[in-house]
């Protein structure tokens, strides 16, 4: 299934997709689908209950407002955050770095929301600084 969508690129992304485009002899909207796939298909995509947190029960609330991702991504972004800061990331590298930076995101936001959840219910007291 496909749904189309109207986007308007900057000029230098769209001359830069039409150049890979004819180097690809590839039509320009398959080149652009694929690479959008790409940069939005993390790697090892987190498995995340997507219900909302305001309909999960207190057992399940306080569980997510714990969340963090699972070991192996945390060592591996951790790596490759360390080899970003020397210089040594090459074009795989960097993929999978977006991708599990994207995972990251994906638990901090859940937590974020199980937590503020919680914290209304009365199941957690509120952060203090």
């Amino acid at each position: 299934m496909a749904t189309e969508v109207t986007v308007n690129l900057p000029d230098n992304v769209y001359l830069h997709a039409t150049r890979l485009a004819q180097l690809m002899n590839s039509d320009l909207a398959n080149v652009l689908a694929e690479t959008i796939e790409g940069a939005l298909a993390p790697l090892g995509t987190t498995e995340l209950d997507l219900t909302p947190v305001t309909a999960l029960p207190n057992q399940e609330l306080l569980a997510a407002s714990e969340l963090r991702m699972n070991e192996k991504q945390g060592k591996r972004l951790g790596q490759l955050l360390a080899r970003q800061e020397n210089g040594t990331l090459n074009e795989a590298d960097r993929n999978q770095l977006a991708a599990l930076m994207q995972v990251y995101h994906e638990c901090l936001v859940r937590k974020a929301q199980a937590l503020n959840e919680a914290v209304r219910r009365g199941l957690r007291a509120p952060l203090t600084s």
